[in-house]
């Protein structure tokens, strides 16, 4: 009897662990639309790519994940890429985050804890700020730049890990009114919360993998991974600020996903 329920537990472990890792490669590939206040005309329909935490250069299916979410980037040929951190947890990773940065084209991108091996995972390298350079890849820290989307001007902020990290991040001093669309980039979702509604239209940030370790309870989602977290993935509004939280496409620890999905998203961006 004993035998038998050892082997059952092992089946059991071993069917779990195969699911794991064959789910952390399995892409999902998401469009949605998201209402914003005070868009002009011209932006109605505006299209925004969101990847986040590719974690290259750890042994996982994240890196399936992550090549397919910038092909699909590449072929739709949105208006806007944008990439919110945790790009690389080991340097062994830089060659392909050069590679994949190359196909992804104009981007524009914030670093987030794992690129300084700020975070819990005894692995995690410390990355050279300097091979994000990449042509084509604006990487933000605590400042913005303007572009022009559809003949408009649109803002993009970002924010630095280490200013977040001790609470001395303050984006909304960038945030140019004049200016018809703010779009605010940080890899933590919390920024939203310390940035005062309304000074950016859109926020995007990455960091919790929709929880990565999950299992659905009948009456919510346990996140093993983050038991306490906020605004975990999806859409949230604050006030009439839109905080959109990437699931990422990496893993970080183990290199297992379970009911949290890959994700590479396309925000279509509305009239309120």
């Amino acid at each position: 009897m004993v035998f038998w329920l050892a082997v059952a537990i092992g089946a059991v472990a071993f069917v779990g662990l195969a699911w794991g890792w064959f789910e952390a490669g399995w892409l999902r590939r998401r469009v949605l639309e998201v209402e914003v206040e005070g868009l002009p005309p011209e932006l109605d329909g505006m299209r925004i790519a969101h990847l986040s935490d590719l974690h290259l250069g750890a042994p996982s299916r994240g890196v399936r994940a992550a090549e397919q979410a910038v092909a699909w980037i590449a072929e739709r040929r949105p208006d806007l890429v944008c990439v919110t951190g945790d790009l690389v947890s080991r340097r062994a990773g830089v060659p392909q985050l050069e590679r994949l940065l190359r196909e992804l084209g104009p981007s524009f991108a914030v670093l987030g804890n794992h690129d300084f091996a700020d975070s819990r995972d005894p692995f995690s390298q410390r990355i050279d700020p300097a091979v994000f350079a990449v042509d084509g890849v604006t990487l933000l820290g605590d400042d913005a730049v303007d572009v022009v989307v559809r003949g408009v001007r649109v803002q993009l902020v970002g924010v630095e890990p280490g200013t977040y990290a001790r609470r001395s991040a303050r984006p909304e001093r960038l945030a140019d009114p004049d200016v018809p669309l703010r779009i605010l980039l940080c890899h933590f979702p919390g920024i939203a919360r310390r940035t005062p509604s309304g000074v950016f239209q859109l926020v995007l940030a990455g960091h919790f993998h929709a929880g990565q370790i999950v299992l659905p309870l009948p009456w919510r989602k346990l996140r093993l991974a983050h038991l306490r977290a906020h605004d975990v993935e999806g859409v949230h509004r604050y006030g009439s600020t839109v905080l959109h939280v990437s699931p990422g496409v990496g893993t970080t620890f183990v290199p297992l996903r379970f009911f949290a999905r890959p994700e590479v998203t396309e925000l279509v961006v509305r009239s309120a």
